[in-house]
């Protein structure tokens, strides 16, 4: 009982029904629109079914040739830092990088990874920590994923079969890249908790959760950044768009 009651007692669940109330008493069409809109973007019902629709849609397959067997080639894009520390998205994709690699089905012979950032040692100490059978290669791509991706599409055979290792809040860009570039490759996308469901129990129908504001959040500046790419091309982000 407590576990369904206490949500109600939050102030952005009470905000949620002052707006309900004030809606009532003033019938006003601009606070239906505000109720409505602060409803959808809270929701853990239809925030969820948004992220389910994110991962699918991100993460599928984008092979020009069936895969046969593992990766050829791991590539594990950058995510900053400095030369003496990782930040935490880099130690994320380098343990989905990692998990990966242990659940090869030729786990004993040694994988191929090339890694995409300035600060190389910190990733190949890391990733060098935790696999033993690796061939590791790192070099400086760019300043961003784009033009990562230009660089890379001039670095590599497209027919090769690769695996990208990314974050799943650059997950959409990064699987629209893909396409773009016509690699034949598929997307690890290192989990984080804004993009994770979210627990939906009985009362997720009548309240709000302030984490999915915060997921919109990154999906809008995701969505953003990739229409600003196509809109702007290498003006913009110092990469062209086709």
């Amino acid at each position: 009982m407590k576990d369904l009651l206490e949500p109600f007692l939050y102030p952005h669940n009470i905000l949620l029904y002052g707006l309900l109330l004030a809606c009532i008493c003033y019938r006003k069409k601009g606070l239906w629109l505000l109720l409505v809109f602060y409803y959808l973007m809270g929701n853990t019902f239809i925030a969820n079914q948004v992220r389910h629709w994110y991962i699918s849609n991100t993460t599928q397959q984008r092979l020009i040739q069936p895969l046969q067997s593992d990766p050829v080639l791991y590539v594990v894009l950058g995510c900053g830092g400095s030369a003496q520390q990782l930040p935490a998205c880099a130690t994320a994709r380098l343990q989905q990088l990692s998990k990966e690699l242990a659940q090869r089905s030729n786990a004993d012979l040694p994988a191929t990874v090339l890694i995409t950032t300035r600060y190389c040692q910190p990733y190949v100490d890391y990733l060098q920590q935790r696999v033993t059978q690796l061939a590791v290669d790192c070099y400086d791509a760019g300043d961003n994923t784009y033009q990562e991706f230009s660089s890379l599409a001039m670095r590599l055979d497209k027919t090769q079969s690769l695996r990208f290792i990314t974050s799943d809040f650059h997950s959409w860009r990064v699987s629209k890249l893909v396409a773009e570039y016509q690699f034949n490759a598929t997307i690890g996308a290192a989990s984080t908790q804004t993009f994770r469901a979210v627990n939906c129990g009985l009362n997720c129908m009548f309240t709000v959760n302030l984490t999915n504001l915060d997921f919109y959040s990154k999906l809008m500046a995701e969505f953003s950044s990739y229409a600003v790419y196509r809109l702007g091309g290498e003006r913009l982000t110092g990469a062209a768009s086709d």
